[in-house]
Formats: C-alpha cells, sequence, structure tokens
C-alpha cells in the first residue's frame, strides 16, 4: 500500500513531463533574411548546399542542459566581426549553445539574395511586354 501511494505520483510526474516535452517539440519558427545587410539565420531549405566559412559547426556557449536529442546545426550569415566575436553576438542570434555554420557573403548574395530578387521582381517583365503591346509596339 505504502509503494502504491509513492509510485503514483512519480508515475504522474513523469507522463506529465513527456506530454509536455512532447508537446514542445512541435513548436517551430522559420525566418527567412534575404535583404541587403540583414544578417541572420538561412533557411537552406531550398537552396543548394552552401559554402560555409569553417567546416565543422561552432558553439559559443554551452547549453544549461544537454537536450535529450542533438541539435541541427543552424546556418547563418553574419559580419565578419560578429563570428570573430561569436561569444559576444551569439545571443542576438538566439543561436548561443547551438551548432553553427557561417555561411559566405558571396554563396548567400548569390543564391538567397538573387533568389529573392527574382521573386520580386518576376512580373515586371511581362508587365513592360504588356504595356508595349497597349502602345502597338509589338
Amino acid at each position: 500500500m505504502r509503494l502504491q501511494r509513492c509510485l503514483a505520483p512519480t508515475l504522474g510526474l513523469c507522463l506529465a513531463a513527456s506530454v509536455a516535452g512532447a508537446w514542445a517539440a512541435d513548436v517551430g519558427v522559420a525566418i527567412q533574411f534575404a535583404e541587403p545587410g540583414v544578417y541572420g539565420r538561412v533557411d537552406i531549405g531550398r537552396y543548394p548546399q552552401p559554402q560555409v566559412i569553417v567546416s565543422t559547426p561552432v558553439i559559443a556557449v554551452p547549453p544549461p542542459a544537454p537536450p535529450p536529442v542533438p541539435e541541427e546545426p543552424v546556418y547563418l550569415w553574419v559580419p565578419p566581426e560578429h563570428q570573430a566575436h561569436w561569444r559576444e553576438h551569439c545571443h542576438e542570434y538566439h543561436a548561443c549553445g547551438r551548432p553553427v555554420y557561417f555561411v559566405h557573403h558571396d554563396w548567400y548574395r548569390d543564391h538567397v539574395m538573387a533568389q529573392r530578387h527574382r521573386e520580386e521582381h518576376r512580373g515586371e517583365a511581362r508587365d513592360y511586354r504588356d504595356h508595349e503591346r497597349e502602345r502597338g509596339r509589338d
């Protein structure tokens, strides 16, 4: 009887903790940057494998407790000064304690910024052709 009184609350707490952990794991945020001078996380899902500055991820500050599952590395495009003094700047990117790959500026410009530019200006050529047709210059 005594064992049941001790065991029931313990099992209840374990179950509650596992449910809360599973719920928290479902939360995710993806932020995309593609404007000149705006540094930050790079979502590489639709781009080719980036050229990184260091071949192994950098961890500025160890996490307070080891995560149950190893975290995936984060790809970041940051100014060279931030990379050089990563411990001082990792909090600005919410990446302290996370493995980080720093993406080369040229790769970011050629892939992310170029793709964003194409998406933003996709209809402009067609609009110009339509305008010329209306004026009788087809």
